[in-house]
């Protein structure tokens, strides 16, 4: 059967349903990017009939009210906001929203004689012979003969009738027709965005978090102020000055998400930079014990899934439901204990976390176990130890994550962190992964692998110092941009190895202070160290501080670099190579299991 309407509906009424909220136009995530000259040439052909691209809508279900009556399920734009805002501004002179969040407003000059649009500009707004504004004159109900009259007044030299066509032409911009493409209530989200991926191929792609957002601001003013809610966090929390331009917002400033979110704009750790999809997901998964999405938007449209009817009352308390994950999430307790723990753990830079998912997950587990009453030591651990797991076994960086998601808080809900944890170890984090699977996978040539971010964090945490260093640890250089060096110098093995893939080695790679970097040069190993162990005989210190024996056998240790170093060169490289994937296993084995929490500590307030 076909799944969609294909009609035809006046500029005029659409604009009217919309200030209805007949047709709701959720802000989603972007604001208003087109730029002013684009409004313009929408406006242009409009006036000449040329066609403007079709509207997306896709029908709210109709849903049971107490009362036993139905209630008509709006429509929602899923393509098409930016040219709906676009005639909003130029026809009803109504502010747009910028990517800057400040309301601007555009304004659109017409020309009667030679029947052209432009932007306003100062010297537009000064010549006569333009209509600086077309939103005033499309905005009155009548009196089109006195507008002609004015103007040909201010311009006695034109001829009245062909001014009076163009202006009678302008005005029928009202009664042009709009397509809309209507899709059916009941189509499963998964078509919904197969569709809009289909018909908008040069668009920006809709996520299952924009038909979430979609549906929380089609749910009135409490939806509307939720949706703000979410994007104003995801913004504030990348861009603290944001904050002047929030403040301007005197609706959202009358709720209470705005004193929920107000503590934001005084933190300095961008640890963390949720957006506004991670934030309606983690409160989601953390309030419904579900992963998918397509949950929640089906939920914020009523459905029950027992009956498969829509119903007024899973509506409203999905959309309660909903509002307590967000404001969980962004109070300030729960936010900066989250991010206390994954400093704790050695995550100490947003560039040591690439896996947004994981991140994302081991919040959920954090608000689980917080709302489950876990004392703070157990939290902290779990939750230490979950997102450890969820890089090292790439756990949501597959093809679907949600089904992983689902999955995980469905289980974690039924048999409790602690049983479900000690499970996934047992199965995925087995002896065989730290002896075989991990050296595996610190044979890569990738600086940004999420295995080696997770051996840095376990220097940051044993507070370990950089190679050749006796003051400076791993932490000082990660917090202050230091540099990522090689042990085998890379031109030195370019005489060899000349491939990236080579030299580049995740086991090659140390954090050690520029200067030391520079006096290694392009020795080998052998070389270098051999000036290190005169140092600590003469005392005379070159690379570094290292003085003592003791104190470079302790360095090494701490880097996972093997004894055998002191005796290498070019010919040793590849047997240096499997030595330290080797050490950097166990190192990671031992930081994983640190966090392991002893027997009866297991404990709920």
């Amino acid at each position: 059967m076909q799944k969609y309407s294909v009609n035809q509906h006046l500029v005029n009424h659409i604009l009217t349903w919309v200030q209805s909220g007949e047709v709701a136009i959720p802000e989603i995530q972007r604001p208003f990017v087109w730029k002013s000259s684009k409004v313009r040439d929408l406006m242009d052909s409009l006036y000449k009939g040329f066609p403007i691209g079709y509207l997306i809508a896709w029908k709210n279900p109709d849903v049971r009210l107490k009362d036993g009556g139905k209630s008509s399920g709006k429509k929602i734009i899923i393509d098409g906001q930016q040219r709906i805002a676009a005639l909003q501004a130029a026809m009803l002179g109504e502010n747009v929203v910028n990517s800057d969040y400040k309301k601007v407003r555009i304004k659109i000059a017409f020309h009667p004689i030679e029947e052209t649009f432009e932007t306003l500009t100062p010297a537009i707004e000064k010549d006569k012979t333009w209509i600086s504004d077309i939103s005033e004159y499309l905005q009155r109900e009548g009196g089109l003969f006195d507008l002609v009259d004015t103007y040909c007044e201010q311009n006695p030299d034109v001829d009245r009738r062909v001014v009076q066509t163009n202006i009678e032409n302008l005005f029928e911009i009202k009664n042009k027709q709009l397509g809309m493409i209507e899709l059916a209530e009941d189509l499963p989200i998964e078509v919904v965005t197969q569709i809009f991926v289909r018909i908008n191929q040069q668009g920006v792609r809709l996520s299952q978090a924009d038909f979430a957002m979609s549906k929380i601001a089609a749910a009135g003013e409490k939806g509307i102020m939720l949706r703000k809610a979410v994007d104003y966090s995801a913004h504030l929390i990348r861009e603290p000055d944001f904050y002047k331009q929030l403040n301007e917002d005197q609706e959202f400033k009358q709720t209470e998400y705005a004193d929920a979110i107000s503590w934001v704009k005084d933190t300095d750790d961008r640890l963390y930079q949720p957006s506004y999809s991670d934030i309606v997901r983690v409160g989601f998964m953390s309030e419904f014990n579900r992963g998918k999405l397509s949950d929640l938007v089906s939920l914020l449209s009523g459905r029950n899934f027992e009956t498969r009817e829509f119903e007024d009352r899973i509506a409203i308390e999905s959309l309660e439901g909903l509002k307590n994950g967000v404001l969980n999430f962004v109070k300030k307790k729960h936010y900066e204990r989250f991010l206390m723990i994954l400093h704790g753990v050695g995550f100490i830079d947003k560039n040591m976390i690439r896996a947004k998912h994981a991140i994302n997950f081991a919040y959920v587990v954090y608000l689980k176990m917080r709302d489950q009453g876990y004392e703070d030591s157990v939290i902290e651990k779990y939750v230490a130890k979950w997102f450890i797991m969820s890089l090292l076994t790439g756990r949501y960086s597959g093809g679907s994550p949600e089904t992983q998601f689902d999955e995980d808080i469905r289980r974690i809900n039924e048999k409790g962190i602690e049983q479900y944890l000690s499970a996934i170890e047992v199965s995925e984090l087995s002896e065989g992964f730290w002896n075989t699977m991990l050296v595996d996978e610190l044979n890569k040539a990738i600086i940004s692998n999420q295995y080696l971010n997770v051996f840095w964090a376990a220097q940051v945490k044993n507070n370990d110092r950089g190679f050749l260093s006796s003051d400076i640890t791993v932490r000082d250089m990660i917090t202050h941009q230091g540099d990522v060096h090689h042990i085998f110098p890379k031109k030195y093995l370019q005489k060899k190895y000349p491939y990236p893939r080579d030299y580049n080695q995740i086991a090659n790679l140390v954090f050690t202070q520029t200067e030391v970097n520079i006096k290694v040069g392009d020795k080998a190993p052998k070389d270098y160290l051999a000036n290190v162990r005169e140092q600590i005989e003469s005392g005379q210190l070159k690379y570094g501080g290292i003085s003592t024996k003791e104190e470079l056998e302790e360095n090494f240790k701490e880097n996972c670099i093997p004894d055998g170093l002191f005796d290498m060169g070019i010919d040793d490289y590849r047997e240096f190579l499997e030595q330290r994937r080797k050490l950097m296993a166990q190192k990671i084995e031992n930081y994983y299991k640190s966090f392991n929490v002893a027997d009866g500590q297991i404990t709920k307030d």
